[in-house]
């Protein structure tokens, strides 16, 4: 435009090359605005990308915030029946010791009938050696012509 302007004639050309310079000057304006608004853009952008990315670490913060949450109730409900299983093991291990108790208690008494049954059948063999009878006589041959066999 510029070299179609000077080779007008010169009364034209002196109003065109104005409008030219001043369309130029224009142009440059409307240049730096653009850049200065593209680099306004491109800092809105990160700065908005940085929000962005806030909201998403506050977004995951949450989320962490929630399972830890539930992670720590679980915890804690294993943590009550962890408690739970211990009453009730040491609530079995004391009466697995009164069991015992009881059981000795009637062993005892077993092994007492047990030698007062013995002591009484000793009586009269005893009585036997002592007077020289003994009532069982007739029995204790039959048990020995049989040999120790029960009858079936």
């Amino acid at each position: 435009m510029d070299l179609e302007a000077r080779s007008l004639q010169p009364n034209v050309k002196a109003v065109l090359l104005a409008k030219l310079r001043e369309y130029k000057s224009d142009l440059n304006n409307l240049k730096r605005e653009h850049k200065r608004l593209a680099s306004a853009n491109s800092n809105q952008a990160a700065r908005d990308d940085l929000l962005e990315s806030g909201m998403a670490d506050a977004i995951v913060s949450a989320n962490q915030r929630g399972r830890l949450m539930m992670s720590t109730e679980r915890l804690n409900e294993s943590s009550d029946r962890i408690k739970e299983s211990r009453r009730t093991m040491l609530e079995t291990e004391e009466l697995g010791v009164s069991i015992l108790q009881d059981l000795h208690q009637q062993r005892q008494s077993l092994l007492h009938a047990n030698d007062t049954v013995f002591l009484l059948l000793k009586v009269p063999y005893r009585l036997h050696l002592l007077t020289g009878k003994f009532e069982g006589k007739d029995e204790r041959k039959r048990l020995m012509r049989k040999g120790g066999r029960k009858n079936k």
